[in-house]
Order: C-alpha cells, then sequence, then structure tokens
C-alpha cells in the first residue's frame, strides 16, 4: 500500500510580497519625502452658530373704534376692537343671536344680512365698514310682534326648514334676491333676451345659491320664495328694505303675541 501523504507547513517566506510592498508604499512616504496632510472627517461636527438675542414681537393692540349704525332700525353706537367683524358685533356685542356663525368663511349663507340693503355676508365683513350705515338682521324683517315678515310666513307654511340653522340666512338672501330681481338685475340664467327677469325656479335656484342648508330643504325653499314673488305687494305693505333709514316704529294697540320662540324659529333665536 502506498504510504499516506502527510501535510506539511512551508516555513514562512522572509521576503516581502510585491502587494505587500505596494500597500506599504502607499500607507508611507517615501524616504526624504513630507507626510501627506491628514484628511478631513467626512461629516465634521456643526460650527457653533453665534448667539443671537432673542426680541420679542409684541405687537401693540389695534385702537378700539366707536361705530354708530342703524340696526333693524334703531341708532345703535358701539365701541368694539377695530378688527370686530359685522357678525360678531351683531352675535356678541349686541345679542342679536338670529343671524348664525356656520362655516365663518363666506361659504353656507348662514350668516347673511342686509347692509344698506343689500344682502352680505356678515362674517366676511368688518364692523367698522358700515359706521353710518344700516344693517337689517332677521330679528328687523317682521313687522312687529304680531306680524310676519311675508317671506317668514311662507317658510313656516311650506315648511321649508327642519333644523332652522340656516333660516334666518336664507329668509334674509331670499328678501335681498327678490329686491334684485326687482331692479331687473340678470342672473346666470336669465334670458338675454328678456327685458326682466322673471321668478322661475331655475332663477331663484342660481340666485340661492350662496346660501346651503344641510337639511336639503330646498324644494320647499324654493315653493315658499316664488310663493312671495308671485304675490303683488299692496301699497302700504312694510318692506324691512324700504325704511332701512327709518326711526323705530310704534307698536300698534292690542295684546302682543308672546315673543317665545324656539330656536331655529324662522323668526330666529338662540344660537
Amino acid at each position: 500500500m502506498p504510504a499516506p501523504v502527510t501535510h506539511r507547513h512551508r516555513a514562512p517566506d522572509a521576503r516581502p510580497s510585491p502587494c505587500r510592498l505596494l500597500a506599504d508604499s502607499r500607507l508611507s512616504p517615501l524616504p526624504g519625502s513630507r507626510a501627506p496632510p491628514a484628511a478631513a472627517p467626512k461629516n465634521p461636527p456643526p460650527a457653533a452658530m453665534p448667539q443671537r438675542r432673542r426680541i420679542p414681537m409684541q405687537a401693540a393692540p389695534p385702537e378700539p373704534v366707536t361705530l354708530t349704525l342703524d340696526i333693524n332700525r334703531e341708532r345703535r353706537t358701539v365701541t368694539v376692537d377695530a378688527r370686530t367683524t359685522l357678525l360678531d358685533l351683531l352675535r356678541e356685542t349686541l345679542g342679536l343671536t338670529g343671524t348664525k356663525k356656520g362655516c365663518d368663511h363666506g361659504q353656507c349663507g348662514a350668516c347673511t344680512v342686509l347692509a344698506d340693503g343689500r344682502r352680505i355676508n356678515a362674517c366676511l365683513s368688518l364692523a367698522a365698514m358700515h359706521d353710518g350705515g344700516s344693517v337689517v338682521t332677521i330679528e328687523g324683517l317682521a313687522i312687529d310682534a304680531r306680524n310676519l315678515h311675508p317671506l317668514q310666513a311662507a317658510f313656516v307654511a311650506h315648511d321649508a326648514f327642519q333644523c332652522g340653522y340656516c333660516t334666518p340666512g336664507q329668509i334674509c338672501s331670499a328678501a335681498g334676491m327678490l329686491d334684485e330681481l326687482a331692479a331687473g338685475a340678470p342672473s346666470l340664467v336669465t334670458d338675454p333676451g328678456c327685458a326682466m327677469a322673471v321668478a322661475t325656479d331655475a332663477e331663484i335656484r342660481e340666485r340661492m345659491s350662496g346660501n346651503l342648508c344641510r337639511c336639503s330643504a330646498y324644494p320647499n325653499i324654493v315653493a315658499a320664495i316664488r310663493e312671495v314673488a308671485d304675490t303683488p305687494v299692496a301699497d302700504d305693505s312694510h318692506t324691512a328694505l324700504d325704511d332701512a333709514d327709518a326711526g323705530p316704529r310704534a307698536e300698534p294697540a292690542g295684546p302682543a303675541m308672546p315673543a317665545a320662540a324656539a330656536p331655529g324659529h324662522p323668526t330666529g333665536g338662540a344660537a
């Protein structure tokens, strides 16, 4: 039998290998040469930022302004912050909570009031802009405590509301819209060939499109407005826009109707 093969370790070579020589030449400088500069670290620590003194910014609040307005045919003088909106003036300062705060961005129409005979979103208008002007809210549309405005009565008759939160804005907007219609102001859907716009369902929907009803009572709202638009106005009738600048009216003789109105009632109510 052949003898078993035995493995023996080779004696280490005293001479360095060529690869070792090449590596040593890269790491160590040549004789007579200067050592290369040390490489900068890849992620140096951030330099200390100079400390700057913090100056607190405290803007002085604007000076209060004193305003005089005709609110629902009553002269009112108030002193408020110059940044106060008309909506906050009516609700927070004067306590007229019939005007509702919905989106506070002018997108829902719940805060619609009549300013100098024109319907506006009270949340987008500063109170100071109406100094010396007249404002009619849902509380001022009715003739008195015993007689509703025709639009209020029509909304009740046609059940044109459910929760009632948007109803004050719907009624005020409808009052302004009917005046625009009577003045001949066209809308997007008005026939260019017509000399005077007619209160059709399409006209009413277009002109009331800025007032949202989350209960979706739109068919009844349109029916209530159309009924008022089709009813001839008597000569001795009263509208909030005709006498917006007139003084307060005398109460009629006789017992007055109880003024209790549930929230959401067309005559207005607490928030």
